[in-house]
């Protein structure tokens, strides 16, 4: 017999993960284009400082006034 079950995995109530608990803050997603210079130019700046792109720009963002 199959251990495989019938019906739709998202019916399932799935545990709550560290992450529910911790950030209830709403995230918006941010998308823009770069030209490939500039965006290699970013990528080495966030590197050489060793953060992620996206922690350069949260740093960037919350700086502002």
């Amino acid at each position: 017999m199959s251990a495989l079950k019938a019906g739709r995995p998202s019916s399932e109530k799935r545990a709550m993960t560290m992450g529910d608990i911790a950030g209830s803050e709403k995230m918006k997603r941010v998308n823009f284009d770069l030209p490939e210079v500039l965006h290699t130019k970013l990528k080495m700046h966030a590197a050489a400082q060793g953060k992620s792109i996206k922690d350069i720009m949260t740093d960037f963002v919350e700086a502002l006034p």
